[in-house]
């Protein structure tokens, strides 16, 4: 599903315009950003955790070359799923 699908889906389940179901999708999908940004974690019950989860640097290789490189280190964004979610998904 993309993101034109999700809109029409929501829309038809909430029974939502179109223009509003978008703007509730990018509002979420905003809110997430900044929450996740700030170092902070969302969960919602039944769905799941949005979370951040920092990565060490590492030394990795060039699978071309076998060359190794040095991977920097950064923050990644996690989703662990709720067990409602978890259970539909079975």
């Amino acid at each position: 599903m993309n993101k034109a699908e999700l809109i029409d889906a929501m829309a038809s389940k909430a029974g939502l315009t179109k223009a509003d179901a978008k703007k509730a999708i990018d509002a979420f999908t905003e809110v997430t950003g900044d929450v996740l940004k700030k170092g902070d974690k969302l969960t919602l019950i039944g769905f799941g955790t949005f979370s951040v989860s920092k990565r060490e640097a590492r030394t990795g290789r060039n699978p071309r070359t076998g060359e190794a490189l040095k991977i920097k280190a950064k923050n990644v964004a996690k989703f662990k799923p709720g067990a409602e979610l978890a259970k539909k998904v079975q």
